[in-house]
């Protein structure tokens, strides 16, 4: 199953800019539609490849992702544009709609008339909302509160309406990812909590008995390849937990200073977000084989050794934290279709 084409939306996006290398590296002809917001364009992309085309190109323009379909005769999509997370989702309801729910809907149902045969859709373990249960499992219902979870929840409806013996749709619930990226982003939990470990010599937990799923990036990628050829009747019209570790916000600051310096002081700050996650991923184990293989600490000295090779040049930009730089720069992200070059 090499020499896939592909189209993977938000491939100069945290998550994209490591698994479209990766995929080129597997033998796959990969077009990246991305709005390279945060500080690239498609000139000084990172990836320089023959097989690797860029659009520059906003999801909501219907008719430059129809023109990319039409013409890219694609096997496969991977969807991973997105206002990502919940905090950057409230800055602004309507565009989130717009972005996470309306171009997603006319993004599965244009891939399918343009016959791509598989679409990989990320989604989010935020659409379980808060449960009780031990271990949160695909079985639960989804109870989703924020507009990000409730876009991610209905993208998964709309997917799985679509499919069919020529269309197969699988979404991916992720939980937290951490890791180095070429577009990195310090406003996740351990890449966070990691970047005020070196940069201001201390950690600040909020509150700290909360449980967090968390997942390497390297791994949450890898899941994604595994898609691309996991048998039809395995996948179709399926969501999967991808998770590595559960743990607390304490337990992971102390991870954290335990292997960057134990002598780092962790402050305390009282919270009235008391919400925790335990995320199973036993399904894409049980019926994938799939087995995370990277430690979470690996994230925390991939962390360091990028900043002390100078490939992290100033940690305190806004560029490496979303809700940060959208506040910054709002005439970007609202105008919806103006961002095509």
């Amino acid at each position: 199953m090499r020499n896939q084409k592909l189209l993977v939306t938000g491939g100069a996006g945290y998550i994209g800019a490591v698994l479209v290398p990766e995929l080129l590296e597997e033998g796959h002809h990969v077009t990246v539609f991305d709005a390279f917001l945060y500080g690239t364009d498609p000139s000084s992309d990172p990836v320089v490849h023959a097989r690797c085309a860029k659009i520059h190109g906003d999801i909501r323009d219907f008719a430059a992702v129809d023109t990319a379909l039409e013409e890219g005769g694609f096997d496969a999509v991977i969807h991973l544009a997105a206002i990502s997370n919940d905090p950057s989702s409230e800055l602004d309801h309507q565009v989130t709609e717009s972005v996470n729910l309306r171009a997603v809907d006319h993004l599965m149902r244009a891939s399918k008339r343009y016959g791509v045969k598989r679409f990989l859709y990320a989604s989010s373990a935020s659409v379980y909302g808060i449960k009780d249960d031990e271990n949160v499992t695909e079985e639960l219902s989804l109870d989703p509160i924020t507009i990000y979870a409730k876009c991610k929840a209905e993208g998964e409806k709309i997917l799985n309406s679509l499919v069919d013996d020529s269309f197969v749709g699988v979404s991916v619930r992720s939980a937290t990812v951490c890791g180095y990226s070429p577009r990195l982003r310090l406003d996740l939990t351990i890449n966070l909590l990691t970047d005020q470990a070196l940069t201001d010599g201390r950690i600040r937990v909020f509150g700290g008995a909360q449980m967090r799923p968390n997942v390497h990036i390297l791994d949450l990628t890898a899941f994604y390849r595994m898609l691309l050829t996991a048998p039809a009747e395995k996948i179709q019209a399926r969501a999967f937990n991808v998770s590595r570790k559960n743990a607390s916000v304490m337990a992971l600051a102390e991870m954290i200073r335990d292997e960057l310096d134990s002598s780092l002081p962790i402050d305390t700050v009282p919270t009235d977000d008391p919400r925790s996650y335990h995320l199973s991923a036993a399904r894409a184990r049980r019926e994938l084989g799939f087995e995370p293989q990277h430690d979470l600490v690996t994230a925390v000295r991939e962390l360091r050794e990028a900043y002390g090779s100078g490939r992290v040049s100033d940690s305190r930009s806004d560029v490496y934290r979303n809700v940060a730089w959208m506040k910054a720069r709002p005439e970007l992200w609202r105008s919806a279709a103006k961002l095509v070059s």
